[in-house]
């Protein structure tokens, strides 16, 4: 059984980029997936919040890569991964740098990122918030900036089970049930404090609400090895661009 994004629904709409698809929660609930808005070019709220980065950029669960494919366009050194290989193939043609992988494994220049993404919902990776949180501060610098996105005016902490479905048929599961959470912005900001960050900054913009956050961290706990390149260095992007001799393919590194 598959990874629960490599699901085949989620990897043929991102081909087409047309929905609908949704996350079923086990009590019949459903999320709608903007399948088309994250397929599309970046918009005038993704554009406001790339403002804000800072340094080499991380976009964790890039899906089909239109923030970090804008980053390049920009000249700036930016990185996506997913464990979707669509979403990998679809950024790379995109124009943008990715890697297949989830944000719980080994990542290039582990330490050395000066901004991370948490986009479109990816504050809910791993339905364990104060765990994910702990992940981002490890990727960073000291005094990082983490740039998430929240459920909009609402105070939710939910941690729930998960599956995609296609909504010609949402009570079909599709793929393996998975760990998501939902959180508003109080609900993050109590767990980033809990977790050493401190806030950057809470906007809203376009239907939609974010928070920035502030990696303070002395690190002395993080594990990475002392050859991990830099990731404003070349040679983290051009180590992917050589894995990928055909813009048809994705960038994979499982």
């Amino acid at each position: 059984m598959g990874t629960p994004w490599s699901a085949d629904p989620y990897s043929d709409a991102l081909v087409t980029g047309r929905g609908p698809l949704f996350l079923r929660r086990t009590d019949g609930w459903l999320l709608p997936l903007e399948v088309e808005r994250w397929c599309a070019r970046a918009d005038a709220v993704d554009l406001a919040v790339l403002g804000h980065c800072e340094g080499a950029v991380l976009d964790v669960g890039c899906g089909p890569g239109r923030l970090v494919a804008e980053l390049a366009a920009r000249g700036r050194t930016a990185l996506g991964i997913d464990v979707s290989e669509a979403a990998v193939a679809h950024t790379v043609r995109f124009g943008g740098q990715a890697l297949r992988r989830s944000v719980f494994e080994p990542l290039p220049g582990e330490g050395r990122w000066g901004t991370a993404l948490l986009l479109d919902g990816n504050v809910g990776i791993g339905g364990d918030p104060a765990a994910l949180l702990r992940r981002m501060s490890q990727l960073l610098v000291r005094g990082g900036l983490l740039v998430a996105e929240t459920l909009l005016d609402v105070d939710v902490d939910e941690r729930v089970s998960v599956r995609i479905v296609r909504a010609a048929d949402p009570r079909s599961a599709v793929g393996p049930a998975f760990p998501w959470a939902r959180l508003g912005s109080p609900a993050l900001l109590r767990y980033a404090e809990r977790a050493g960050w401190r806030p950057d900054g809470q906007w809203t913009a376009g239907g939609r609400s974010f928070v920035a956050l502030r990696n303070r961290s002395d690190r002395r706990d993080r594990s990475r090895s002392s050859a991990a390149e830099p990731p404003n260095s070349t040679a983290v992007i051009s180590s992917q661009r050589a894995r990928n001799p055909s813009p048809e393919r994705p960038v994979a590194d499982r």
